[in-house]
């Protein structure tokens, strides 16, 4: 280079800039923080890998075997969620501070605090606490890189998902309140009630627009749902082999024309011990829905096949330790319910596949009723009694009842006093007949309130406010119809009576049932056409007897009303 250039070119570097600097110093420290930074974040996202994430055994033996095969391992679109996709986050100055925490990690690591497997579960629920709490505050954020509720798609959504969704946008709620333990083992369990509610409160500053789309679908589904024929509810039957009901004849015996009334198909399904304070309790994920009004048709109606399956295969994830698994035992009873009226009597027809006999293993003989191998029980009320509108005759059922897993013993309902029928145990009975029921279990408090009797002059007070379950129960083996209601205990007798016959052809159940509308009987609910009440059904089937039996979710019955899920039409 010649020395005019040279010249120029170091006139141009030695010239002076701000505070003295020459520029060629300074695009020399250009250069030098350049190459730095460029090494600073190789070096940065180098960590945000899962095999970094996985290079120290304490991850690699326990949490990363936990995540392999989970939907975020493997899935049918091929997208992996790996580590830093879910705990690091995405924009700079939050991953620079995760980073900064992350350093308390390497203390640990030196220290060998969770270095063998024992050490870790004893502080893994402390470590999930950390995490559900970083991801409460940034409102999900590293979800949300994936997954925004505002966008997702409510037709291709199961109920229950769509339901939870639209609250959440609602009431300010964010994933991770409800989808803990999707990747790693379950610990949200061993949270106390107050814990997991002060974790899962709503945040108004995250309440979000429901989308236009989002919120037809929802209102359209109301309208369109009572309507339904419940195909759903038909496929376990053509899946287990059962024979499906018959096309409705065009009269029985009574008289009534079958063929006039729109049939409703549910699926009676086995509940295992969930009772009713479990739905209250804190592993019951849909328990804030349900507090603030939600049915359990809304949620469930379409999956009680599903739900039915696990607890009998005894796969559940909230069986208590108490469940009793029959082997075999189907899991769900497809029905097809129709319903008619006159002016004076409300008709109605169960249809259901029979099975071959599956002998429960802890009876001799394998059958707990021998007498009769099938029976139904229909309850009815209306929404006078607590939580009937959203779970029927769930309602009445209790984790202190007889063969639950809070029952009392002998000598505790011996020793009561109360005035009580313990001949058979505790039986069904409604919050209204209870000065408490204990639905947490805090201090290690057993759930229900069996021992919690109002006076009797309060309970006679409630029955007179007609807030009770009117009961009609049929036996098809010895033919015999009883009627009764539940308020502090089930009572059986008296009542207007129901009639009920029943018949066996073809490999199908056929149960008919005529009841008065109206009745004065003490425990008998009259039946206005002009209103809607809620109903509830049990079925035992395959001579099984107490809590092993089928039950359905609260339904709407109503008359000449196509907005309820079960419409008896006129005769």
């Amino acid at each position: 280079m010649t020395r005019p250039y040279r010249n120029i070119i170091s006139g141009f570097l030695n010239r002076k800039l701000v505070f003295g600097t020459t520029l060629g110093a300074a695009i020399f420290f250009m250069l030098v923080g350049v190459i730095f930074w460029g090494g600073f974040n190789t070096a940065l996202e180098v960590t945000n890998t899962m095999s970094f994430c996985i290079s120290c055994h304490e991850m690699e033996e326990n949490v990363y075997q936990e995540y392999k095969g989970t939907i975020h391992d493997a899935n049918r679109s091929g997208v992996r969620a790996t580590c830093p996709d879910c705990h690091v986050p995405r924009p700079w100055i939050y991953k620079i501070t995760r980073k900064i925490r992350a350093s308390n990690e390497l203390v640990h690591k030196m220290l060998g605090t969770i270095d063998t497997k024992e050490k870790f579960e004893a502080k893994r629920l402390e470590l999930a606490r950390n995490e559900w709490k970083r991801m409460k505050e940034t409102d999900s954020r590293e979800c949300r890189n994936c997954h925004e509720i505002s966008t997702m798609d409510p037709a291709t959504q199961k109920p229950r998902a769509r339901k939870q969704h639209y609250n959440a946008m609602k009431i300010g709620q964010t994933c991770i309140d409800c989808h803990k333990g999707i990747a790693h083992k379950k610990v949200h369990d061993q949270l106390t009630e107050e814990e997991k509610d002060e974790l899962e409160k709503p945040n108004p500053d995250f309440i979000r627009p429901i989308p236009a789309a989002y919120e037809a679908f929802i209102n359209g589904q109301k309208k369109t749902a009572h309507a339904e024929t419940g195909d759903t509810a038909a496929k376990p039957a053509a899946e287990e082999g059962a024979k499906p009901a018959p096309a409705a004849a065009a009269a029985d015996s009574s008289g009534v024309d079958w063929g006039k009334a729109p049939e409703r198909l549910i699926n009676v399904f086995y509940p295992g011990q969930a009772s009713m304070e479990w739905s209250l309790g804190k592993n019951h994920s849909g328990k804030r829905a349900f507090k603030t009004g939600d049915r359990c048709f809304e949620c469930h109606d379409e999956e009680t096949a599903d739900i039915g399956a696990l607890i009998v295969s005894g796969q559940h994830e909230y069986l208590p330790e108490t469940e009793t698994v029959i082997p075999g035992k189907r899991g769900s009873i497809p029905v097809s319910v129709r319903a008619v009226h006159d002016d004076t009597y409300l008709y109605m027809r169960f249809q259901f596949p029979e099975v071959g006999h599956t002998p429960a293993p802890f009876v001799d003989g394998g059958k707990m009723d021998p007498d009769n191998q099938i029976k139904l029980a229909v309850m009815l009320s209306g929404d006078e009694v607590n939580y009937a509108d959203r779970a029927g005759c769930w309602g009445t059922c209790h984790h202190d009842a007889k063969d639950m897993p809070d029952a009392p013993s002998e000598q505790d309902m011996a020793a009561s006093g109360l005035a009580l029928n313990f001949d058979h145990g505790v039986s069904k009975y409604i919050g209204e007949s209870r000065t408490k029921i204990e639905t947490r279990g805090r201090g290690g408090k057993k759930l229900g309130g069996w021992d919690k009797l109002k006076e009797e002059s309060e309970i006679q007070t409630q029955l007179e406010a007609g807030h009770f379950m009117d009961l009609f129960r049929y036996q098809a083996g010895t033919g015999k119809s009883e009627d009764g209601y539940i308020l502090e205990q089930r009572h059986m007798g008296g009542g207007q009576g129901t009639d009920f016959t029943s018949s066996l052809s073809g490999g199908v159940w056929t149960i008919t049932m005529k009841r008065k509308l109206v009745s004065d009987k003490v425990g008998d609910l009259s039946l206005a056409l002009d209103q809607v009440y809620n109903i509830g059904f049990a079925i035992h089937d395959d001579y099984t007897s107490g809590r092993f039996h089928h039950v359905s979710l609260g339904y709407k019955l109503g008359f000449d009303n196509d907005e309820v899920e079960i419409n008896a039409v006129k005769q």
